[in-house]
């Protein structure tokens, strides 16, 4: 399986990104995927995916989020959600451009996987311009863990007192949560640049990119696929079944995968969940 190279980029404000970067050996990609993780995830755990997609054919960029991953600086911290929008916008701007004078007929993909498909939902919709097909897997619009009247009381209070940078424990500590797989769950507790805590900031952000992500179904126009896992105890994926159904372009496809836990990549059936992806992209037309 192809190895990935690890390249960065700096965004307006001086921030350096790192990414994984799946290069395929032909002259030509079949299309460019950008990818962007989950809240506690990184670019890492999606190597057998994301390699899998390069030996097909494609090119893979897996971008880790500032503040996670390989991005050790202001750890689990984003000033706003437009600064975390703008992050993704900056690299689609940039792929587009390489597209343009490298091979115009190639789609570039936008893909959000958990926490990632609410991010990728908002940046399809505000930069629609940018890509040309778009995957949800298993996305974050609609999650479980919804914060309470009273967690919202306090977060309205430390925005009003400026308490913007104290950190807060993420709800996901088991990592049960993620995955069926013994193997997988010993991974995710020993992984080293998992994201614990995060902000006061960041989930403000969180919470403004909830309200923007849960409008934007009638405004994706674009391709898509979506898919679910159906023993998903993070995602609620009722509410996001009905996302799917409002969803405007008419070249869309929902997969469920009824065993599955949230995270397909580290389940016993993760080669279909990545067989049918490959199957969705290399159906997608060149662009003209």
């Amino acid at each position: 399986m192809t190895e990935p190279r690890i390249e960065t980029f700096t965004t307006s404000d001086g921030y350096v990104h790192h990414f994984r970067h799946w290069l395929p050996g032909c002259d030509r990609p079949k299309a460019i995927i950008v990818a962007l993780h989950g809240i506690q995830s990184h670019s890492g755990w999606y190597s057998y995916s994301s390699g899998e997609l390069c030996d097909a054919g494609y090119e893979v960029l897996f971008l880790d989020r500032r503040g996670s991953g390989m991005n050790a600086d202001d750890r689990g911290h984003a000033r706003h959600q437009d600064r975390l929008i703008n992050d993704v916008i900056h690299v689609l701007t940039d792929v587009r451009r390489r597209r343009n004078e490298r091979y115009p007929m190639v789609p570039v993909v936008l893909s959000g996987l958990s926490w990632g498909g609410k991010l990728a939902a908002v940046v399809a919709t505000r930069r629609p311009e940018l890509l040309d097909a778009l995957i949800l897997l298993y996305p974050g619009i609609y999650a479980q863990f919804q914060p309470t009247e009273w967690d919202n009381f306090r977060l309205n209070l430390a925005r009003f007192g400026d308490v913007l940078l104290k950190l807060v424990p993420l709800p996901l500590s088991d990592p049960k949560l993620f995955t069926n797989s013994d193997q997988w769950r010993d991974f995710i507790a020993r992984d080293s640049l998992a994201l614990h805590e995060v902000t006061v900031s960041f989930l403000l952000a969180n919470r403004e990119l909830d309200q923007l992500a849960q409008v934007t179904a009638r405004s994706i126009r674009c391709p898509a696929l979506m898919a679910l896992a159906g023993r998903d105890r993070i995602i609620n994926n009722t509410a996001t079944r009905d996302f799917f159904d409002r969803i405007s372009t008419e070249s869309k496809k929902l997969i469920e995968y009824p065993q599955a836990c949230h995270t397909l990549e580290f389940e016993s059936n993760r080669c279909e969940f990545v067989a049918d992806m490959i199957r969705w992209l290399n159906d997608l037309p060149q662009m003209t």
